[in-house]
């Protein structure tokens, strides 16, 4: 009988000591508040308050199963869902090529050509060689044009200046009484001061062979770049031009005492 009892009294001890953890453990989920037999939160059946026990903490009601239902002021923050991740930026876009600009194609036209010697009027043959270089050219458009007038050594550098000023405006003038947009063309004068000849050329001629030895000097040069319009570009344009000044080369009068070949063929500048 006593061996009965001590068992009886040993099972009594192991099932207390298995159940006090569970009833402290249930306890402790709502720890600071009165529960009843199932643990649940008893609340005041006026207010609907939840009863609070001596050792009632601001921390014990953060942590308790029934924060929100009693403090939920006191609940820790529910940490929000990270922001959906961008999406990627979009490749770069390829940049468009660049434009080739082509380089301007320089013509020279003799002055005498253009002008009686010592004037500023267009003649009538200057007028038809200018219009037959705008046939040449045909419907290219034309975006930028620089007509530069060029005089002789003879006669001081400020009538020289003047006076070339004058001729590349009588050309710029006609050009846009033709049809070319004023805007794309400028025109500008350099007097003497850069000649074709050299200066031993054309050394102690009487006054009308100097006059025509230092012809090459005399001349008005045209700039121009031009835009590929229905099948005519730059290098065409430039190509009719300088055939135009060939063939007044061809015509030309005779090589004169003191001109050298460099200044003779110089005439034609670009266009060789």
């Amino acid at each position: 009988m006593i061996f009965r009892r001590i068992s009886i009294q040993q099972c009594a001890l192991i099932a207390v000591a298995m159940v006090i953890p569970a009833l402290s453990m249930a306890q402790s989920r709502n720890q600071g508040y009165l529960v009843d037999p199932i643990y649940n939160v008893v609340t005041s059946a006026t207010t609907g308050v939840c009863v609070r026990t001596s050792d009632w903490t601001p921390a014990r009601a953060a942590a308790a199963e029934a924060c929100k239902q009693c403090t939920p002021d006191l609940c820790p923050a529910v940490a929000a869902a990270p922001p959906p991740s961008p999406p990627p930026a979009p490749a770069p876009k390829a940049a468009p090529p660049k434009k080739e600009t082509p380089p301007p194609q320089t013509i020279s036209l003799p002055a005498d050509v253009l002008f009686d010697f010592n004037k500023s009027t267009l003649k009538p043959e200057g007028k038809a060689k200018l219009d037959e270089m705008l046939r040449s050219i045909g419907n290219a458009r034309l975006d930028d044009i620089r007509v530069i007038g060029h005089t002789d050594r003879l006669g001081s550098a400020t009538y020289n200046q003047k006076l070339s000023e004058h001729r590349a405006n009588a050309v710029k003038n006609y050009l846009i009484s033709q049809g070319i947009a004023a805007e794309r063309i400028r025109a500008e004068g350099r007097g003497k001061t850069q000649p074709v000849t050299r200066p031993a050329d054309c050394q102690g001629l009487p006054r009308k062979k100097l006059i025509a030895c230092l012809q090459p000097d005399r001349r008005v040069d045209i700039e121009t770049r031009a835009q590929k319009v229905s099948g005519i570009d730059a290098h065409r344009v430039s190509g009719a031009l300088c055939e135009l000044i060939k063939q007044h080369e061809r015509v030309a009068s005779p090589a004169l005492p003191g001109v050298t070949k460099t200044a003779a063929a110089a005439q034609l500048l670009t266009c060789s």
